[in-house]
């Protein structure tokens, strides 16, 4: 089955779908980022099948967001690690995060609590501008052509 290629399009919300847009590669990254590295930690944790984690793996690989490790020789093994690339994503996936405590968690609460290393407290990511540092949310913003804008 052939998926859906957004690469191409002017947009970075097609472009970044086009990488982590399939439902199991933000799940991959987020058991990458919390210590599960290796392929049979992987497919345990998810549940997902084999076939698929090779692909979802090796698509992650190509697209710079993961780098394959080997680990030991006999026999040949690798792990996964986050690249640069990866590791801004996980910011992404901490404001995912947010949302979904907030809208979807219920009476049970977050499943997962985050410690900020900088103060030691449990907290949750926020956006702020990049300018003034106050808080900055959809409706706080005017959308406008950038220098990549399709004509």
């Amino acid at each position: 089955m052939q998926r859906t290629q957004f690469a191409d399009m002017a947009c970075s919300i097609a472009r970044t779908l086009d990488v982590i847009g399939e439902p199991w590669s933000p799940l991959i990254l987020r058991d990458v980022y919390v210590g599960i590295n290796r392929f049979d930690q992987l497919q345990d944790d998810l549940g997902i099948s084999r076939k698929v984690l090779a692909q979802r793996l090796a698509w992650l690989v190509e697209q710079d967001v993961l780098e394959r490790r080997q680990y030991t020789d006999r026999p040949p093994r690798h792990e996964y690690a986050l690249t640069v690339k990866g590791q801004e994503l996980c910011d992404l996936l901490l404001v995912m995060v947010g949302w979904g405590d907030r809208w979807t968690a219920g009476q049970a609460g977050p499943p997962v609590l985050y410690r900020h290393h900088a103060c030691g407290e449990i907290a949750h990511a926020e956006l702020h501008c990049s300018h003034c540092d106050r808080p900055m949310r959809a409706t706080d913003i005017d959308v406008l052509p950038g220098p990549g804008a399709a004509p």
